[in-house]
């Protein structure tokens, strides 16, 4: 039974006539479930959040990552709000940004210095910048399928962009180290830096992990070349290790770039460097009228003081495996070939030969209309307000839902 959406429609249609397409990027109904998922949210507590149409929601988005202690966490909102009566936005920058700069190069072993930014996409165009002036060179190279953001050099579309935009990036197939040596050999002299996330994420398919040896080869090759290692921490950095994603997969970059998990919903990204790459960054240009909001700090340094203290990443990891088992348990009983792909606290679910991802799309659909927010097209995200309560009220929906699924197969 579809839940109600007339003032969600409503809305949209609004929008439509003073927004572009009504809703854009990776938010647009198109990009999810149009006709299930709800256009607008009103509220978010903890792993739930409300809809307009009054529709409560058991949440694995939480905000696309961005929530990584669950909506309206009640430490990091008191931090936040003790920072606004002080101010946001002024003239200079804050002490908080002094203590949030300490706060992670004391957490990220790597790093002596970081900077501060809105987006994730804000730190990692400027990263590759950073390299280029590091080391002299122009070529870029990334995985094929790998979202970095949405400047010309990497966004997913096609509008506006001209063949000079990526003139200077080169794509090898994640975990093809042969690939990766061609562009090696290809290059030479003249590539900059490697941009990587610390595994393969992209939308639209399962998640890849990062084979035996991968990052091993990936960075001594980078070492011995001269070639800056970039990691693209945007999305899992704080959920796999609290000291960064390249500790869970036994890896040093030279460059990092942070966000999303960072603030908890308030908006800030980082980009944290090794000593040697200090004088590039002072050299490439880097600011934003709002990018040293002293509030957004304050709920970033509350949320790294809580990662730890909470036990968030073994917390998830924990959770994560209960989810996961429990869909491939319930899928099996019912003949349907599920399987869990990526990290627990990041986990996407696959159907076997469901290239047009009908069957995922089917399954999320039904789970929608019982009120529990699986995407089809993203990876899923866990938060610390999810608990075994929420896991088993999550696995009961989905069980009816692939009970459902059989029915239509047979």
């Amino acid at each position: 039974m579809k839940r109600e959406r007339s003032r969600s429609e409503e809305l949209f249609l609004r929008a439509a006539k003073v927004v572009p397409g009504g809703i854009y990027g990776h938010l647009a109904p198109a990009g999810g479930l149009p006709g299930s998922f709800p256009n607008y949210a009103a509220s978010g507590k903890g792993c739930r959040f409300m809809d307009v149409d009054g529709n409560e929601w058991l949440d694995f988005l939480c905000g696309y990552g961005s929530s990584l202690f669950g909506f309206g966490d009640p430490e990091i909102e008191e931090a936040a709000e003790r920072q606004r009566r002080e101010g946001a936005v002024l003239n200079q920058p804050t002490e908080r940004m002094v203590e949030l700069a300490e706060a992670l190069t004391e957490r990220i072993d790597f790093a002596q210095w970081a900077v501060f930014a809105k987006n994730g996409s804000d730190v990692t165009t400027w990263a590759t910048r950073v390299a280029r002036e590091h080391t002299g060179r122009s070529i870029v190279l990334k995985a094929k399928g790998a979202y970095h953001g949405v400047d010309a050099w990497c966004d997913p579309g096609f509008g506006g962009r001209i063949p000079e935009d990526r003139a200077a990036i080169r794509e090898f197939a994640w975990n093809d180290l042969d690939g990766f040596h061609s562009l090696l050999k290809e290059c030479g002299e003249e590539i900059a830096a490697v941009i990587l996330t610390p595994y393969h994420h992209a939308a639209f398919g399962a998640s890849e992990m990062p084979a035996d040896g991968f990052w091993e080869e990936v960075e001594s090759a980078c070492r011995s070349r001269g070639i800056a290692l970039i990691l693209d921490d945007v999305r899992a950095g704080f959920r796999l290790h609290d000291g960064g994603s390249h500790r869970a997969f036994g890896f040093t970059p030279d460059l990092s770039c942070y966000s999303k998990a960072l603030g908890n919903g308030y908006a800030i990204s980082a980009c944290l460097g090794r000593e040697e790459f200090r004088r590039a960054a002072r050299e490439v240009f880097l600011t934003g009228s709002c990018w040293n909001d002293a509030v957004a700090m304050a709920a970033a340094l509350k949320c790294l003081e809580l990662g730890p203290d909470r036990g968030v990443v073994e917390k998830l990891d924990q959770l994560g495996r209960r989810l996961g088992s429990g869909l491939e348990e319930h899928a099996s009983k019912h003949g349907l070939p599920l399987t869990m792909t990526g990290p627990p606290a990041m986990p996407f679910p696959c159907f076997e030969e469901d290239e047009n991802l009908y069957s995922m799309q089917r399954f999320c659909e039904s789970c929608a209309e019982k009120g529990l927010f699986f995407h089809p097209h993203h990876n899923w995200f866990l938060c610390g307000a999810h608990d075994e309560a929420a896991i088993d009220e999550a696995l009961v929906a989905a069980e009816a839902a692939l009970a459902e699924m059989a029915r239509e197969n047979d």
